[in-house]
C-alpha cells in the first residue's frame, strides 16, 4: 500500500560536493557553507552528492579523518537532514564549529538520516524542489519521513 506523499512546500534538496556530504554523513560536519545570502526556509533537506569532488579537500586533515574508508558516492541523494538554522558568524566571535568558513552563511544540519542505497539523481545550484518520482525512492527506504 503505497502512503500519499504529504501536500505542501514540506522539502527541499541541496547539491554538496564529495567529501563534504559524506563528512556531513558521519555526524561530525553539521554545516553546509554557501556564500549567498541567508536562506530563509527551514525544514527537511534531500543532501545530493554532486557529480563532482572536491580532491583538495581530501587533503584537509579534519575532512581525511572524517571521511577515512567512506565510499565518496557521486550523482546520488545520499541522505535527508533537518535544516534548523541558517546564520553568518558576526565578525571577530570564533566559528561556530571547526567546519565552519569565515565569512560564508552556515546551513545547520541536525536528524541526519542516510539512506542505505544511494538514489541516483541530478542536482541542481541553490536549494531545489525533488520531483515526486525522487520523493518515492527516498520514501521507499525512509517510509516515516514526514515534515
Amino acid at each position: 500500500m503505497n502512503t500519499p506523499l504529504p501536500k505542501g512546500d514540506w522539502i527541499r534538496a541541496i547539491s554538496i560536493k564529495q567529501p563534504w556530504v559524506t563528512a556531513i554523513l558521519t555526524g561530525q560536519k553539521t554545516v553546509e557553507n554557501r556564500g549567498r545570502d541567508q536562506w530563509p526556509w527551514r525544514g527537511l533537506l534531500l543532501l545530493h552528492a554532486s557529480q563532482s569532488l572536491d580532491r583538495p579537500a581530501l587533503r584537509h586533515p579534519l575532512v581525511a579523518t572524517t571521511v577515512r574508508g567512506r565510499e565518496l558516492v557521486t550523482g546520488a541523494v545520499v541522505s535527508v537532514a533537518r535544516l534548523i538554522d541558517c546564520h553568518r558568524d558576526a565578525d571577530g566571535v570564533p566559528p561556530c564549529t571547526p567546519w565552519s568558513e569565515l565569512g560564508a552563511v552556515h546551513l545547520v544540519l541536525r536528524d541526519v538520516q542516510e539512506l542505505a542505497l544511494p538514489v541516483p539523481a541530478l542536482g541542481r545550484l541553490g536549494l531545489w524542489k525533488p520531483s515526486e518520482d525522487l520523493l518515492t525512492q527516498v520514501l521507499q527506504q525512509l517510509p516515516d519521513l514526514r515534515p
